[in-house]
């Protein structure tokens, strides 16, 4: 990793804070906020590889928080197993390949499901229920294969889930395994190719203390969020994520 100037280290602390502030308020967007933005002064791969840490931690805060975990994710727990697939695969295409097409495809099926929840006439994804096998390794597979490859695997898992009408405890503590598995296996993934330095690894110690600080400053305000509420704020977040996510495609293409 190249030597970061001053502006650009307050730049990542800015952002890793922001990020686990909402991810606490939410139960999920700590990968979604945080890529993009360390990515505008570094490069997409150090920006995962130097939040690994933080966020394996703040994926098994979010798992355990609330009780109940086990119950929560004992019928979903298939969808983690398909996401490890996808995310080792995703990994080495970041690795090996221009992973910036993918950006602008997820942007795109953002934007277009939060369309759908605007109109008055919304489309259909019945089939999510009429096919929930098939739906379930479907959906793990690509948003391992997004995770490893952009690090933003939460929209595919979010428009799942919100779907299907769960809880927000058991949806936050669903995704958060998800999350978890993904990062774990990215984390391997990376060491077996030799793509972990201890450089990167000493840089990201500080950011997990503060990540953990603002988690938990999050957290506080998820108790007093009704669910109406905390539904909007997870489409204004879908909405943030995919406008950064065309961003960062259109900054790649003309880096």
């Amino acid at each position: 990793m190249d030597a970061l100037s001053l502006e650009a280290i307050l730049w990542v602390l800015s952002a890793v804070a922001l990020a686990a502030f909402i991810h606490g308020a939410l139960g999920i967007g700590f990968p979604m906020v945080v890529t993009p933005l360390i990515a505008l002064v570094t490069d997409v791969q150090t920006a995962i590889i130097v939040t690994l840490v933080p966020n394996i931690v703040v994926n098994v805060m979010s798992i355990y928080r609330g009780g109940q975990w086990a119950q929560s994710i004992g019928r979903y727990w298939p969808l983690a197993l398909f996401m490890l697939t996808g995310s080792v695969l995703g990994t080495i295409i970041l690795v090996n390949s221009d992973p910036n097409p993918f950006r602008l495809i997820l942007a795109f099926a953002l934007f277009f499901y939060l369309y759908t929840t605007l109109r008055s006439t919304r489309i259909s994804f019945q089939f999510l229920h009429r096919h929930p096998r098939s739906s379930t390794v479907g959906t793990g597979f690509v948003a391992g294969l997004l995770g490893g490859t952009v690090n933003v695997s939460g929209p595919i898992l979010l428009i799942y889930l919100l779907e299907l009408s769960l809880p927000p405890l058991a949806m936050v503590q669903i995704l958060n395994l998800c999350f978890l598995v993904g990062k774990i296996s990215q984390t391997i993934t990376f060491a077996s190719l030799g793509q972990i330095s201890i450089e990167l690894m000493l840089f990201s110690l500080p950011l997990l203390a503060l990540s953990v600080a603002c988690l938990l400053f999050g957290m506080r305000l998820r108790d007093r969020l009704p669910v109406a509420t905390y539904k909007r704020w997870l489409h204004w977040l879908l909405a943030v994520v995919a406008c950064l996510l065309v961003v960062q495609f259109f900054l790649q293409q003309l880096a």
